[in-house]
């Protein structure tokens, strides 16, 4: 049995792309950075907590954990609380690159645990004032890290990127197919 230790509608719809047949099991965990951590330790740290802490009330089942975190420089730049905070970030990425960190834990039944990070670089257009008050209005930025989301109209922010654009979205499944098969679940393409 697989179980995905998230409620991001977006990484189910992704973990749908290697296997249909998983539970959802979000991990309540605190998200809050530690002082000096790095953003790709933070995403790591994120997803190994939340595979443990489902893992450790399912221990039967193979459990996915995940977690992405945007970063200007060592800044993290969690989900927006509020619209100025959105304005905010989208001011910080305009016309300048970031890096999307994706952190992938698997916890295996048989104690086995697999994590990999997978870091984007992600380049934004100079944003004029009507773009981000066009992107704002969708209302899109709202539970997003970063205040966008790449595969919806935050795309049109986008002037290019490097590295795996679903692991920007939320889940590297290329990476995530392969680390289920090295813990020995056979349930994936």
């Amino acid at each position: 049995k697989l179980i995905l230790a998230s409620a991001s509608p977006r990484r189910q719809e992704l973990l749908q792309l290697i296997t249909k047949d998983f539970e959802v099991v979000p991990a309540d965990i605190e998200e809050i950075p530690q002082k000096h951590e790095t953003p790709s330790g933070y995403a790591m740290r994120l997803a190994e907590e939340k595979a443990r802490k489902v893992h450790a009330a399912h221990g039967d089942c193979f459990v996915i954990g995940s977690d992405t975190v945007v970063a200007k420089g060592r800044r993290i730049m969690e989900k927006p609380q509020h619209e100025d905070e959105a304005r905010f970030f989208l001011k910080l990425l305009s016309g300048t690159r970031h890096r999307v960190h994706t952190s992938v834990c698997v916890c295996a039944p048989d104690g086995r645990m697999a994590s990999r990070n997978v870091m984007s670089m992600v380049r934004f257009h100079r944003l004029q004032e009507n773009d981000i008050n066009a992107y704002l209005a969708t209302s899109e930025w709202q539970g997003k890290a970063g205040g966008y989301a790449i595969q919806g109209h935050g795309g049109l922010l986008v002037r290019d990127i490097q590295g795996c654009f679903y692991a920007i979205m939320g889940l590297p499944i290329s990476q995530l197919q392969r680390m289920l098969r090295g813990v020995g679940y056979g349930g994936v393409a």
